[in-house]
């Protein structure tokens, strides 16, 4: 079966607001942008050119079972597209514990699983593990980056809650 993650009824209407979050209520529900409750935002969307981006949840949204068997493969929260970018997105709530691995596995398995339904025609691909508990910048050390890019052909990893649209 194949799916499209471009064109379905999860998407958004494209936004073009110079700011707005990305939230995530961790209750089962798909993951949201927000314009006016910047106290739910996980991740900070700035966007200074006011470029029409569309917000697409895909966990709890798309539902994609591994093969043979009824268990819900392991997904990243959302994307945003954008001229000729995507942007993946997974959004924690956590203090401590091994989040960033999670989300950098969670990302990788939505790659994966995007790669066998249908190609990503972008030219600027990034990924992103954002953690409310751990706003600033996380470092990710340049072999797990490298080795990163090369395990999901060309997409860059980053660990932070703002996303800049450039």
């Amino acid at each position: 079966m194949s799916l499209d993650f471009f064109e379905n009824e999860c998407q958004e209407a494209s936004r073009n607001n110079s700011i707005f979050g990305l939230c995530d209520k961790e209750n089962g529900q798909k993951a949201y942008s927000d314009d006016s409750k910047s106290d739910d935002w996980i991740a900070t969307v700035i966007n200074n050119n006011s470029k029409n981006i569309v917000f697409t949840p895909i966990d709890n949204c798309i539902i994609i079972y591994k093969k043979e068997t009824k268990d819900k493969e392991s997904t990243c929260d959302g994307m945003l597209t954008f001229d000729d970018t995507i942007y993946l997105i997974e959004l924690k709530f956590r203090r401590t514990g091994g989040w960033l691995p999670e989300a950098i596995d969670q990302l990788k398995n939505t790659i994966r699983i995007i790669r066998e339904n249908q190609s990503i025609d972008f030219k600027y691909k990034k990924a992103f593990a954002c953690n409310k508990k751990h706003p600033s910048f996380t470092t990710i050390d340049n072999e797990l980056s490298k080795k990163f890019f090369q395990e999901t052909d060309g997409f860059r990893i980053d660990a932070q809650t703002k996303i800049v649209i450039k």
